[in-house]
């Protein structure tokens, strides 16, 4: 069996009535990406934008992958078909781990060590995992070692700039089933803490809550928050300053008896290296439509090894990124929980005829080959850009 074809789309699937939450601070609007005028400079998109990679072997088998890729998925898909593609035509899918770092190795001399282009092999390992467990006629976490457990616990995310308006969230939230809360908010620390000490009465003392701040706090205001978020028995503060702040990361973890969560960015255990090297996080959050299977599994066993738990990001990540997070989050011994956009899902799986669901909060071990997601060819041409 030897690859014969690699595909590469980029996707923009249009909103139904998903909302990613209100937003409190200014916008400036490019087409069809917005961008914050003053402390939030992330680029986001009204679609939902990701990169698909289509592996096709000389027996007809096919493998579906995807790179995340929430803004500018061109990019991605052309890494993948002008720099990929020469590389993985006519190998033999089995040598996965090989091909990720013959790969990774072909541009790391020219600095090309993390950004677009390793999620593009992120895209084609994951293509390689679902490939391989369809032709073995088994789920990709049994590939990847068995599994640790009988399911994968997720929390949900939410917003909500005010109280009352979080507190209906949560309510919605804790009603589907789900016993672990996400909050992401960028405003003044007195605001979330009013917002945060809402949603606990709300909730009450027994559903875990998680506070993501998306790199807004200097060291020192992260260390006010996470103290008055420690009162409120918040289990972690995530990303709490900027991503380059390595040591200030670090001096947060220390001064805070919570967890600090971060890691999102870091696609490679070089990356990862240094963090761990300096304590900079007490939860490692690995995207593996970042890193793919390969590496993320790399990731999962240095940070083992300085006893540090892996709680997933999935992010913006599409709906093969939601089922390869989901056979990773079992087939790894240090896995804590799993991150989950409950609203978005349906949006996620519109390329797809079936999917994971979650039930309680939880995703069941899948059984269906490879990643254990259908995907519908033509909506993938229909959408793609």
């Amino acid at each position: 069996m030897r690859i014969s074809s690699i595909k590469a789309f980029a996707l923009k699937i249009p909103p139904a009535s998903v909302s990613s939450g209100a937003r409190s601070d200014p916008i400036e609007t490019y087409g069809d990406y917005t961008i914050a005028a003053d402390s939030w400079t992330s680029i986001y998109s009204r679609n939902h934008e990701t990169c698909l990679v289509r592996l096709e072997t000389d027996d007809g088998l096919v493998g579906w992958g995807e790179g995340q890729a929430p803004v500018a998925p061109r990019a991605t898909a052309a890494i993948v078909e002008e720099l990929c593609a020469p590389v993985l035509l006519d190998k033999d899918p089995f040598d996965v781990e090989y091909l990720w770092y013959r790969l990774y190795s072909a541009m790391r001399e020219r600095g090309h060590i993390t950004g677009f282009y390793v999620d593009a092999l992120a895209a084609v390992d994951l293509a390689l995992y679902d490939l391989l467990g369809k032709a073995l006629n088994k789920p990709a976490y049994k590939l990847l070692g068995g599994s640790f457990r009988p399911d994968v616990q997720v929390y949900a995310g939410m917003g909500g700039t005010e109280p009352n308006a979080a507190v209906a969230s949560a309510t919605a939230l804790l009603a589907a089933g789900y016993r672990a809360l996400k909050l992401h908010l960028r405003m003044p620390n007195p605001q979330i803490l009013a917002v945060v000490e809402a949603v606990r009465q709300a909730a009450g003392p027994e559903v875990e809550l998680l506070v993501d701040v998306h790199g807004t706090r200097d060291v020192s205001g992260a260390i006010e928050l996470g103290r008055g978020l420690e009162v409120l028995g918040v289990r972690w503060l995530e990303a709490p300053c900027q991503p380059e702040d390595i040591r200030g990361q670090a001096e947060i973890a220390r001064a805070l008896a919570m967890q600090v969560a971060t890691g999102e960015w870091l696609r490679t255990v070089w990356e990862w290296r240094d963090w761990i090297a300096l304590r900079g996080f007490d939860v490692a959050m690995p995207d593996i439509a970042r890193t793919g299977l390969s590496e993320g599994k790399r990731i999962a066993a240095l940070c083992d090894s300085f006893n540090l738990p892996i709680a997933p990001h999935v992010g913006g990540g599409g709906i093969l990124s939601v089922a390869a997070t989901i056979h990773y989050s079992l087939a790894i011994p240090n896995f804590q929980i799993m991150e989950h956009s409950h609203e978005s899902l349906a949006w996620k799986g519109t390329i797809a005829r079936s999917y994971p669901v979650p039930q309680d909060g939880r995703f069941a071990a899948p059984q269906e080959p490879g990643l254990g997601v259908t995907i519908d060819e033509d909506a993938v041409a229909r959408y793609s850009n």
